[in-house]
């Protein structure tokens, strides 16, 4: 039996309790493995509020990552072994699968193995956030050596993540944040420039930080009105990639800003990508080698245990963090 955190109606925290349920032996291409740490993702917050990508079927799980221990794997599983240690990366539906539990079936295509030197907690905080920033900063964005790209939200994990990756090519991150309370960590963090955006002007900041020209990419989880200001703080021919709907109002198509600076403006997710095999190599050498060499690391904000799930999910929405919120998962005996 595992201990399996659920919800069985969409709701705030409350809704998720702990369930012990049977788990069973991995199947065809899937394996079992032993959860040490979750990382948590505001997407599961949405999805546990019905107001994500998909609709979950009830009673749901929860979970996109975590450090794991492998257990067994299924026919036709290659490369893994049990007592491997290994990464769940957010590579599939949680409505098929969900690592919020000590004991999970997983599927082998959203396993690797963990980072050398990472701990379990540190491994838990890194795939959700690196792939999303490098999928749009990289891969899609094909961000430069001294350019400059506006990270709005920039104290989640993800904003984090996009600063260190920024920074380690030689371009400038202008971070976001909504109050000061967070803009010396972000300039801690190692954003070139952070503005605060219910006291200063985006638009004005943005020219003044980057000599006019604007930035030639906004990478940006909120969407609404506030769009408009990212379109006029971008460069001739920038992107704007929008990766996440964190606002309650309307997200408008800024069509004067596009038409007069030729931008393109596109949705984005990890999941674009994360079944990629070539991409997801490339991601993943990219990540690994920068956490190696010290220009990666995840920030943790706060640890929670798998018991105080709902105390963590609270947390998440409070919207005090600065990075990543991890849950650790004690074994049973």
């Amino acid at each position: 039996m595992a201990r399996v955190v659920r919800f069985h109606r969409t709701g705030g925290p409350e809704v998720l309790q702990l369930d012990d349920l049977p788990v069973g032996d991995p199947q065809r291409g899937e394996m079992r493995v032993r959860v040490e740490a979750i990382g948590l993702n505001r997407a599961e917050a949405m999805f546990r509020s019905g107001a994500y990508l998909e609709t979950p079927r009830l009673p749901a799980r929860l979970g996109y990552e975590a450090s794991a221990t492998v257990e067994a794997v299924g026919e036709g599983v290659d490369g893994f072994a049990p007592g491997d240690s290994v990464s769940v990366i957010p590579a599939f539906s949680m409505n098929d699968y969900g690592v919020y539990a000590d004991t999970a079936l997983v599927p082998a295509y959203g396993v690797v193995q963990r980072p050398t030197g990472t701990s379990a907690i540190e491994s838990a905080a890194v795939w959700m956030a690196y792939l999303t920033a490098w999928g749009a900063l990289i891969d899609i964005g094909r961000l430069g050596r001294g350019e400059a790209v506006i990270i709005t939200a920039a104290s989640s994990s993800v904003g984090l993540a996009a600063i260190q990756i920024a920074n380690s090519i030689g371009a400038r991150a202008i971070a976001t944040t909504r109050t000061r309370a967070k803009a010396a960590a972000l300039e801690d963090a190692g954003a070139a420039h952070v503005v605060v955006t219910s006291e200063q002007d985006l638009v004005a900041e943005v020219n003044h930080a980057t000599g006019g020209r604007g930035a030639r990419l906004a990478f940006d989880p909120v969407g609404g009105p506030q769009v408009e200001a990212i379109a006029q703080a971008m460069s001739h021919r920038g992107v704007i990639v929008i990766y996440g709907a964190l606002a309650t109002a309307p997200t408008p198509f800024p069509v004067i800003a596009a038409l007069q600076k030729a931008l393109t403006m596109r949705g984005y997710t990890l999941f674009e990508f994360v079944r990629d095999q070539e991409r997801l190599s490339r991601a993943s050498a990219f990540i690994e080698d920068g956490l190696a060499g010290g220009r990666l690391k995840p920030i943790i904000a706060k640890t929670f245990t798998l018991d105080e799930i709902v105390q963590a999910h609270a947390y998440m929405e409070s919207n005090e963090q600065v990075g990543k919120i991890v849950v650790t998962v004690p074994q049973r005996p």
